[in-house]
C-alpha cells in the first residue's frame, strides 16, 4: 500500500449504513484458515438460474452456504459439489465479522455464512441486491484480502452513476439499514500481485441467512 492508504482515516461513514473500516482485518490470520477450507468445499463458478456461468469463483463456510440452482438463488445447509456440509466457519472469521458490524452500528450480528469469493484482474461483479437472507435488518460485512478492487455503489435502482469505493488489503465494507435495499458491485479488478496470493483478491462475505 502506498502513503494514501496509510493516511486513511480508521473509520467512513460513506452513506447511511455503510461504512468502511480502513486496514481493520488481521489478512495474515484469515489466509491461514482459507486452504483447509477450501480444501473441503474448493471454489467454483457457480451456473446463474439462467444457465450462464458466474465471472467470480466461490465457495462457504459456517453452517449455510449461499449457492446458484436452475430454480433461483439459496442458502443450503450441504454444499451442492461434495454433498457434504460446508466447513466450519473459524472462530476468528466469526469474531472479525462481530466486531465489525458493531463498529457499524450493527449490535449482535452473528453470522451463520461466509461466502468465499475469488477475483482475478479483469473479472467483475455485476451490480446487484443481496435478497435471499431472510431478516434484512442486519448488515453484510466485507472483507477485502489482497490485491485492490473497487466497491460501487449505486441507489435503489441497477442504472445510474456508481459510487467508488476503493478496497485495499484489510479493509472491511459494513452495509446495513437503508443500505441493504442499494445495489452494489465490484468494478473491473486491475491487474496487481499481492505478495503472499499472487494476483487475486479474495473477498469473505458474512451474512445472517436465516
Amino acid at each position: 500500500m502506498d502513503l494514501f492508504t496509510n493516511l486513511r482515516p480508521e473509520k467512513q461513514t460513506i452513506r447511511d449504513g455503510v461504512t468502511l473500516l480502513a486496514s481493520f482485518a488481521d489478512t495474515d490470520a484469515l489466509l491461514k484458515e482459507i486452504p483447509a477450507l477450501l480444501a473441503v468445499s474448493p471454489v467454483r463458478r457457480m451456473l446463474t438460474p439462467g444457465g450462464r456461468q458466474m465471472q467470480v469463483a466461490m465457495s462457504n463456510c459456517g453452517p449455510l452456504g449461499w449457492v446458484s440452482e436452475p430454480t433461483g438463488y439459496r442458502y443450503a445447509a450441504l454444499d451442492p459439489l461434495t454433498g457434504n456440509p460446508w466447513p466450519a466457519m473459524p472462530e476468528n472469521f466469526r469474531a472479525l465479522a462481530r466486531e465489525a458490524a458493531e463498529r457499524g452500528g450493527f449490535m449482535g450480528f452473528e453470522p451463520d455464512a461466509c461466502l468465499i469469493n475469488e477475483y482475478t484482474p479483469g473479472l467483475k461483479l455485476s451490480p446487484h441486491i443481496d435478497q435471499d437472507e431472510a431478516d434484512k435488518n442486519w448488515p453484510i460485512v466485507s472483507v477485502s484480502i489482497g490485491i485492490p478492487a473497487v466497491f460501487q455503489l449505486y441507489g435503489l435502482t441497477r442504472g445510474g452513476r456508481a459510487e467508488n469505493i476503493p478496497l485495499y488489503d484489510g479493509d472491511v465494507i459494513v452495509f446495513g439499514g437503508p443500505a441493504r435495499h442499494i445495489y452494489h458491485g465490484i468494478k473491473k479488478v486491475e491487474r496487481a500481485s499481492d505478495a503472499r496470493i499472487g494476483e487475486k483478491r479474495i473477498n469473505l462475505t458474512f451474512r445472517k441467512a436465516l
